[in-house]
Formats: structure tokens, sequence, C-alpha cells
């Protein structure tokens, strides 16, 4: 547990691939109802020897250090990574050098792989399509869409 913890401080000394990539081919967002944190990835493909690969990654996170810490790992790691590749990378892989999530953080590692796949999932040829919020703060402050029903609960 001290190696993992040391780990993450190194990571979160020197982020990896941090912010908004505005050339971005796809956008992933995803959020933990469990913790409250929310990650965007931003994936930008090029052709190397006849194939789609990741170019470039980066990401935007609100929450913990951890998921900090994993996104950027993630984001080195998914260099040169095929859409196949990339898509067979889990939440242990994703962490790279932190090594085995402690079990009260594999949910950190879970929000960069749904994130990573999400954004994987609009990446597709022919036409990639953006997420409709532009930042990873618009997303959370977009109005709610469709029904909202407020239960009003007994109080004994």
């Amino acid at each position: 547990m001290e190696n993992f913890e040391e780990q993450v401080r190194q990571a979160l000394a020197n982020p990896q691939n941090q912010g908004e990539l505005a050339d971005a081919d796809a956008v992933g967002t995803v959020g933990s109802p469990e913790c409250g944190d929310m990650l965007r990835m931003w994936l930008k493909f090029s052709e190397k020897n006849g194939q789609r690969v990741i170019d470039r990654a980066s990401f935007q996170a609100f929450g913990c250090q951890t998921a900090i810490a994993v996104a950027s790992m993630a984001t080195e790691l998914l260099r040169g990574k095929t859409l196949e590749e990339a898509k067979s990378l889990n939440a242990e892989a994703l962490a790279g050098g932190l090594g085995p999530l402690p079990p009260m953080k594999i949910h950190c590692g879970q929000l960069v792989e749904g994130a990573l796949k999400n954004a994987l999932d609009q990446g597709q040829p022919p036409a990639p399509q953006l997420n409709s919020a532009p930042t990873l703060a618009a997303a959370i402050h977009r109005p709610l869409q469709g029904a909202i029903r407020v239960v009003k609960l007994d109080q004994e």
C-alpha cells in the first residue's frame, strides 16, 4: 500500500497529458455516481503502417487523486495503440506503473476505462462525433434532460 501511495504522489506531481485536446477525433466522458468523480478523455488518431492508431490522448478529471494518476498513466500507455489494442485494455492495465489498485480505488481505474471505451466507440470511422458539451465543466453544469420526478418520503 505504501508503494502504491508513493506512485500516486509521483504521478500527481507531474501529471501527463492533462487538459483538453482541441483537435481531438473522439471524446469520451464518464461519471461515477458512487463517488461523484467525472473524467473526460480526448483521443487523436493517425495512420501508422496502414493502421489507425492513437497518436495522442489527454484527460480532464474532477475527482480523487487516484483517478487523475490512472488517467495520466493511461494517456501515455495509449500512444501508438490500435483501436483493437486500446479496446482490450482493462482498468488494471490502464493503471500501468501504479500496480494493482487497492479494493477501495478500483472504481478509479474503471472510471478511466469507461471514458476510454466511450471515446473509442465515438472514434470509429467514418466520422467521429464529439460529445455535445465542449468541456468537462460544461458537461457537469449541463441542464438535465428528460423528466425529473420528485418523490416525497414519509417522515416518522
